[in-house]
């Protein structure tokens, strides 16, 4: 049986394969109907908008069918089951589990108690790779991968999506740029991870040091749900926000993405910019998690 949960678990060629499998399906996607009578379980026991939606639009397009847990006030995780027991459980009545947990790790554990395939879909500041794969299809859509050098701002301590992005490049021996308020710096086993793999990090104080050599700027935002407090958070909060002034001068080809949701640190007057691709990346999640969701269910 086949679960993705982390990016980790991907070799090079299997991502090279998978975003290859994505392209296909972008080209047909309207006669994709492989998962016809196939039931998928989204369990998400986190907000999410993106995520969620595409891949019940994933899903549906390929023929199959869902059903949802959107919040734990709405499962018996609220009565005091464990995730372990509802992963037994939801097992028996689909054919799939797509899972989105507050908590690092719940992935990895519902995919030792599940009899069906289980797809992370963000597990608290852990892994988010699904999110990694269309963050990639975008950028391949643009580039190739090999030895692009791309930075990496805003909350590199508890953004999941960067960790994930981070890992799944230095497959391409990318060259990463960092740049993060003061205390949201990429965490230090991710730092030794990713050097341990060959990639060359540099850690920035300011975006407009590196901006005009970057071939791929990926903005987060201040990860508020998992700040420890509110004070911390609000100190933080304007201290980076991507304009159309800060772009100007940068390489022709640049493409600035963003996971969203945003909360201010892209100016919507980038929206229009030739370099804003973080709405074409939300839409890419389609082939992408329909692409996943074959995968591990053919």
């Amino acid at each position: 049986m086949y679960h993705i949960i982390s990016i980790l678990d991907f070799s090079r060629e299997q991502i090279d394969a998978l975003l290859e499998k994505a392209r296909k399906i972008d080209k047909h996607i309207e006669i994709e109907r492989s998962l016809e009578g196939k039931q998928v379980a989204l369990l998400f026991f986190e907000p999410s908008t993106r995520t969620r939606m595409s891949f019940a639009s994933a899903v549906s397009r390929l023929g199959g069918t869902t059903i949802c847990v959107d919040s734990v006030e709405g499962s018996s995780i609220i009565k005091g089951e464990t995730l372990a027991d509802t992963v037994r459980v939801v097992s028996g009545y689909v054919d799939a589990i797509v899972l989105r947990h507050p908590k690092e790790g719940a992935a990895r554990l519902a995919s030792e108690f599940a009899t069906v395939p289980v797809i992370n879909a963000g597990d608290g500041a852990g892994q988010h790779p699904s999110q990694t794969l269309l963050d990639l299809y975008t950028i391949r859509q643009s580039m190739p991968l090999e030895g692009i050098n791309v930075g990496l701002i805003g909350d590199l301590r508890y953004g999941r999506t960067a960790h994930s992005l981070a890992q799944a490049l230095s497959h391409y021996h990318v060259n990463l740029f960092t740049i993060a308020p003061n205390g949201l710096e990429l965490p230090e086993t991710i730092q030794l991870e990713l050097r341990d793999m060959g990639t060359d990090i540099c850690e920035c104080a300011e975006v407009q040091d590196v901006i005009r050599d970057l071939d791929v700027l990926y903005v987060t935002r201040l990860q508020r749900e998992r700040f420890p407090d509110s004070a911390t958070y609000v100190n933080v909060q304007q201290s980076y926000k991507v304009t159309p002034q800060l772009l100007s001068g940068v390489k022709d080809h640049l493409i600035v993405l963003h996971p969203l949701p945003r909360a201010g640190e892209i100016d919507p007057a980038v929206d229009s910019l030739p370099y804003a691709r973080y709405f074409e990346q939300a839409r890419n999640g389609i082939p992408v998690r329909m692409a996943m969701l074959r995968e591990v269910m053919q």
